[in-house]
């Protein structure tokens, strides 16, 4: 049987099983455990005490050690037994004089305590009213400890968030919106950080400045979309053409940048700006609302080489860029490696 009430003052009342076989005994320890606040159960034998066990979790077990069929000991031993049940103390009631080898026995098997029968009623709840406050404790630091781990996943979570933000962010300050290449900011960082790893390892590296030819005409004659279109079709021949460790960034309108590190010399970095420019100037197939459009373009690019054309990152990109402007001026479509020979051109 158990107790009517299972919930006082919001919180679920703990539950106590008594065992023992006397019908006598049972209504006396409910008599005793009329004004413990705990929902209680009986059982008047090992095995009834073992199915209950099964669907409850009790605080605490009060437990007849003579029973027959199965004795205390034994519903002990079968209750330390299941990782569900293990921790539930137990106090044994005997009226038997046990000596120390079976108090050991009974202690083995999960026994907190002992109580002798007859039962000082003041002892017992004293014992009982301990034990219930424990459990009580135990469930609300488990609770706790549960909502802190719910917390705790929501702050990692949050934190996950900020740090996704966070990256979207940096990702559109420092990549081109509309071709998905870096942008001018990114190629800085990028030029900066080729510049080091190059001082440190005695290593060169190339940047390759690029102006496309005929961009306007395409513009003028087909429409934004058109242009837009060319752009992204450039950036994705880039992105394919180059290798792994290659920067490609998007300046400005139609001038692309791409760092190269390393290389072995100019030679071999000239010749894959000429295997860009080619690439570059096969047509492109554009579609734009429903249409397509047929177009083609060139490239015109300046090399420069590190350290051997300059030595800090402003002066690389000053002379790929006036090697490009050389090659825009001298019929476009084409490469052209920096020399401090170059004639100043005007980037009108």
């Amino acid at each position: 049987m158990k107790t009517l009430d299972t919930v006082v003052d919001g919180e679920p009342l703990p539950k106590i099983l008594v065992v023992d076989d006397v019908s006598a005994n049972l209504a006396s320890m409910r008599r005793l455990l009329s004004s413990v606040k705990a929902e209680l159960y009986e059982a008047s034998s090992g095995n009834e005490a073992l199915a209950l066990c099964l669907d409850n979790e009790f605080a605490l077990i009060l437990l007849d050690v003579q029973m027959p069929d199965m004795d205390g000991f034994e519903v002990a031993a079968f209750l330390n037994d299941n990782p569900a049940t293990c921790s539930i103390p137990i106090i044994f009631v005997t009226a038997a004089y046990l000596d120390d080898i079976n108090r050991l026995k009974g202690y083995t098997f999960g026994a907190v305590d002992y109580i002798a029968k007859p039962i000082n009623d003041a002892v017992l709840l004293s014992k009982i009213t301990v034990f219930l406050d424990l459990h009580i404790s135990k469930l609300r630091l488990k609770s706790a400890m549960d909502e802190l781990e719910q917390r705790n996943k929501q702050l990692e979570s949050e934190i996950e968030e900020r740090r996704r933000i966070e990256k979207q962010i940096r990702h559109m300050a420092t990549h081109d919106s509309l071709t998905g290449l870096g942008n001018r900011l990114l190629f800085l960082e990028h030029l900066g950080r080729a510049i080091s790893y190059a001082e440190r390892h005695v290593q060169p590296f190339a940047l390759l400045y690029l102006d496309i030819d005929g961009f306007k005409q395409v513009n003028d004659r087909h429409g934004h979309g058109a242009g837009d279109a060319l752009l992204c079709g450039i950036a994705q021949r880039l992105r394919e053409n180059l290798r792994q460790e290659d920067v490609t960034a998007r300046l400005s309108g139609d001038e692309f940048a791409v760092i190269m590190a390393p290389v072995a010399d100019a030679e071999a970095a000239v010749k894959h700006a000429w295997r860009i420019c080619e690439l570059i100037s096969e047509p492109y197939v554009l579609t734009m609302d429903g249409s397509t459009v047929e177009v083609k373009i060139g490239a015109s690019i300046g090399v420069a080489l590190y350290p051997e054309h300059a030595d800090t990152g402003t002066d690389l990109i000053r002379m790929a860029d006036t090697a490009m402007y050389v090659v825009k001026q001298g019929g476009k479509n084409g490469v052209l490696q920096a020399s401090l020979d170059l004639p100043a051109v005007s980037q009108a």
